[in-house]
């Protein structure tokens, strides 16, 4: 039984496994996914992923260090060209394991084994949600903070246009009742001919004030 036993051995020896585990390196360099089964998958991953971590380090020691595992020029001129310049930022996981089912010959479990950075679906939506994310923080911050201090413009400035094109509209109603208002000029100038009527009549008034006390003289006189 195998208890604690953390390494899986494939029920192979250990030249057959390495063998094996390097090929899959190779192709899974070159091609950026293959499908194995799901016991190969596992051990791949942890087989390839320090490799992968090697490879950020461009110097010869870690090119004839990586070349120790892969046994293969052209898959190590790959690895330290693109692939390390793919993974730069990421720390770790360089691989991901899909489940696939079971082979229909002996029911084993299979799995597809991918480079993270190259799958093209995954990698645009998660691109995308982050761009939206810091974008929309940062417009935020930069708007709150820079927007109102820089132009000098304060909330209520800012609906001054909208007010002023309010009135602009409201221009011609205006016109429109200034208009009965001129016709309503007669009115005032029959209120202006009374005035003069009662101005005219003032005078009259006037002549029979002194009239009064010649009469009341006359009357004195004949008392008299």
């Amino acid at each position: 039984m195998r208890h604690g036993k953390k390494v899986n051995h494939l029920s192979r020896t250990d030249s057959h496994r390495r063998a094996m585990l390097a090929n899959m390196a190779s192709s899974l360099i070159l091609h950026k996914r293959i499908t194995t089964t799901l016991a190969k998958a596992k051990a791949l991953r942890v087989y390839v992923e320090p490799i992968i971590t090697k490879s950020k380090d461009d110097t010869t020691h870690s090119r004839r260090t990586v070349f120790s595992y892969l046994q293969n020029k052209e898959v190590v001129s790959i690895l330290f060209r693109d692939i390390a310049a793919k993974v730069a930022n990421r720390p770790g996981g360089y691989t991901r394991i899909l489940k696939m089912g079971n082979r229909l010959g002996d029911n084993a479990s299979m799995a597809l084994i991918e480079l993270v950075d190259y799958n093209e679906i995954y990698t645009s939506g998660d691109a995308a949600a982050s761009e939206k994310k810091t974008t929309r923080r940062r417009g935020s911050k930069a708007k709150k903070a820079d927007g109102p201090a820089s132009a000098g413009i304060t909330p209520k400035a800012e609906a001054a246009p909208v007010e002023e094109a309010v009135i602009v509209e409201e221009a011609p109603v205006s016109d429109a009742v200034d208009a009965p208002v001129a016709e309503a000029a007669p009115v005032v100038d029959e209120v202006a001919t009374e005035e003069v009527a009662i101005a005219e009549d003032a005078p009259v008034a006037e002549e029979a004030a002194p009239q009064a006390p010649a009469e009341g003289d006359d009357t004195e006189d004949k008392k008299a």
